[in-house]
């Protein structure tokens, strides 16, 4: 989290949390539409099957290393920003599941803060 002196740190812009949280499947599925290459085309490609490559570009099934990797040589586009918006999918997804946030309420912390 950023601190600027003076500032609340929620108001900072690099702090706040999307109201949208976007699957990088959609960034795919996007890409793909522009380039007007077909799910089934690419699938065929990389050598999944069309359903498990459907899945991901509608958010039903997260991006791994190796699909990224897969859809990096496939259509140039860098696997590292990929995974790291899936990351940060996952992050945002677990913090509004209201459920697991009752239990990590109830986790004690068990480290000293330095």
């Amino acid at each position: 989290m950023i601190h600027v002196e003076g500032k609340d740190d929620t108001m900072v812009a690099n702090n706040l949390t999307p109201f949208y949280l976007t699957h990088p499947g959609e960034v795919i599925k996007d890409e793909l539409e522009f380039r007007g290459i077909s799910q089934r085309r690419l699938a065929k490609e990389i050598g999944v099957p069309a359903s498990q490559l459907n899945e991901l570009l509608n958010a039903k099934r997260p991006l791994n290393a190796e699909m990224a990797l897969l859809i990096e040589q496939a259509l140039g586009i860098d696997a590292a920003p990929l995974l790291s918006l899936q990351m940060k999918y996952n992050l945002l997804s677990a913090r509004r599941n209201k459920s697991f946030i009752e239990r990590l309420k109830a986790v004690p912390r068990i480290a000293a803060i330095l």
